[in-house]
């Protein structure tokens, strides 16, 4: 089959990117494709809805379809995409990280990790800037991720995460009942050192025997949840290191991070992700009986 009878490339507009101007969404969806080939195609009018021609700031309601010209460079790139970009700015990007995929390049991890995959998209897209983690997330834990791009944005990013200026709220599942609201404040070894580590934690549900806990944390130790969690009798589920029940039906760690709220210090806006509980995760609550409230 030719370019000229094949039937055209779909895309199928989300919630949450019905507010998006066209150009923007497409960038997030197809972002390894340069955004001067993007602005071509729409110039020359082969994005459309239908029959309706579509331009750059078009904005299209949750289900509308976007017809893409058949092309192998555009099959090329939808294939070659495996990131999920839930914000962007000329100084910042916020990527989803999925489990199992290391922040950094580690042992075990130098090819492949969330950082190269970055680069990768910036290099594939012209960009010129150098990007880097501005926090971490352990290896099976999923959630948004922000870099920084450029020494000066990593480095006001950075202070914002010092100086306890991030929401960073987590959700868990923990061995046995909890209830109410709890600080846990101590100490836990950090770069060879003790150091402070608050963790606050507010039961959402629970069956008696697992009980679900929005997280906000306050400092960013290495295993801080974890290990606070497990030293007061309540390891995660899926957390073998400390202690935790390890079912056979669920995949991994429970542990997601569901919000990244804060202030650009670059534009002085309020920038706040969302991503909601991956499917494995959500599939082994429903099992254990205990419903994720819709407010969270």
């Amino acid at each position: 089959m030719n370019e000229a009878t094949a039937p055209p490339l779909a895309l199928t507009v989300q919630q949450g990117e019905e507010h998006l101007p066209l150009l923007v969404l497409l960038q997030r969806r197809i972002p390894l494709a340069p955004a001067s080939y993007l602005r071509q195609l729409l110039r020359q009018g082969k994005v459309c809805r239908g029959e309706q021609i579509l331009n750059a700031e078009a904005r299209l309601p949750i289900g509308a379809r976007i017809l893409l010209p058949e092309s192998k460079r555009l099959r090329d790139l939808l294939a070659m995409t495996t990131l999920q970009i839930l914000f962007e700015t000329r100084d910042l990007l916020i990527v989803a990280k999925p489990p199992g995929l290391a922040v950094h390049a580690s042992e075990g991890h130098e090819a492949d990790n969330l950082t190269a995959r970055c680069q990768e998209l910036l290099k594939h897209r012209g960009d010129r800037f150098s990007i880097a983690p501005v926090h971490r997330l352990d290896l099976e834990t999923s959630g948004p991720l922000l870099f920084g791009k450029g020494k000066a944005a990593c480095s006001a990013l950075g202070k914002l995460f010092m100086d306890d200026q991030v929401e960073k709220s987590y959700l868990a599942l923990v061995q046995g009942e909890m209830s109410g609201e709890q600080s846990l404040q101590g100490l836990v070894p950090a770069k060879g050192k003790l150091k402070n580590a608050r963790t606050d934690v507010r039961t959402l549900a629970s069956n008696g025997t697992a009980t679900l806990l929005e997280i906000r944390l306050h400092s960013g130790r290495q295993h801080q949840i974890r290990r606070q969690l497990a030293e007061i009798g309540h390891p995660l589920f899926g957390d073998k290191r400390y202690g935790g029940p390890y079912p056979s039906d669920l995949p991994r760690l429970f542990l997601h991070c569901h919000r990244l709220a804060f202030l650009d210090p670059c534009s002085g806006k309020p920038i706040n992700c969302e991503v909601p509980l991956p499917a494995d995760l959500a599939g082994y609550l429903e099992k254990c009986g205990i419903v994720l409230p819709d407010h969270t």
